[in-house]
């Protein structure tokens, strides 16, 4: 760890799903998914529109319950949930899981500051979580984590009043802050330009790597997963298809596994050296193995 960052803690945990399922009426969204991560990694989670994963990762949260099957998801020695409910303890469990969402979730009139700070609330006795008190130490912490990705000298302006790329790292910071030993992100990437793409995913791999969190990315683009995760789990129709390195999902493999819906996944996007969109030619593939953390 750099020095004058010693408030965040560095510890990640470990993710076991076990059997999940969920459906939606008739709709069933997961099949039986199991799921094994181990402390530090940093995991991707691909898959079509439709295929689970932002369900996955929502469960994993216990925002949302799976069926009564017998499943189960624990983070570290914690259980979210099993057989089909959600654990009473949530709301002090949940502490340990990050989420950065989508559409980042900030509360646009409070500054930056203070939507990094609402990652303390959950640790924070209730009199002063609902008076929204935060101590001098604590905000400290917060500029800290706004540091540590890149914005502090945006802390005091308004979360609307910033770009797309800069609330996400805002979401980020937040997730430091609530010392989160597992952070779920669920396509952090999607509503953002090329290079806030780029940066977004760089913080996560540098907090991963420097602070040893847990991170689970859901991604749409396949060449980020390959650029910056060692090992991609892939969900098709609510149901793990793929799970192993990276670096061998080559276009063949991603075919077989989505038929005309890898156009999703491979098309349409821009590549990591700043070409003008378009589909990934399979050599791409063999330059973006490694990760470049």
């Amino acid at each position: 760890m750099r020095p004058g960052y010693t408030n965040i803690m560095t510890t990640g945990a470990s993710l076991s799903i076990d059997r999940l399922s969920k459906s939606f009426g008739a709709a069933q969204a997961l099949k039986a998914v199991s799921l094994e991560l181990a402390p530090g990694e940093m995991v991707a989670l691909i898959g079509a529109s439709g295929s689970g994963k932002s369900t996955l990762l929502r469960h994993v949260s216990g925002f949302i319950s799976g069926d009564a099957d017998g499943s189960a998801v624990r983070v570290g020695s914690l259980t979210m949930q099993a057989n089909g409910r959600i654990d009473r303890r949530i709301r002090a469990r949940r502490a340990d899981v990050g989420f950065v969402f989508q559409q980042f979730n900030l509360v646009g009139r409070l500054t930056v500051l203070t939507n990094v700070l609402v990652g303390q609330l959950a640790r924070m006795p209730s009199w002063r979580s609902l008076c929204m008190r935060f101590t001098a130490a604590e905000r400290s912490e917060a500029l800290e984590a706004l540091a540590r990705v890149g914005i502090a000298h945006l802390a005091h302006h308004r979360a609307s009043a910033i770009s797309g790329g800069q609330q996400q790292r805002v979401a980020i910071a937040r997730a430091l802050v609530q010392r989160a030993k597992l952070i779920l992100a669920d396509e952090p990437i999607a509503s953002l330009d090329p290079e806030s793409a780029r940066n977004v995913m760089e913080i996560l791999a540098r907090i991963n790597a420097e602070h040893g969190i847990t991170v689970l990315v859901s991604l749409h683009q396949v060449q980020f997963a390959l650029r910056y995760c060692r090992r991609t789990v892939a969900l098709r129709l609510g149901e793990v298809v793929y799970d192993g390195p990276s670096q061998d999902l080559t276009p063949q493999l991603l075919r077989s596994l989505y038929g005309s819906a890898v156009g999703q996944l491979i098309e349409g996007t821009q590549s990591l050296d700043d070409h003008e969109p378009e589909a990934l030619p399979e050599a791409a593939f063999e330059a973006r193995a490694a990760v470049t953390v």
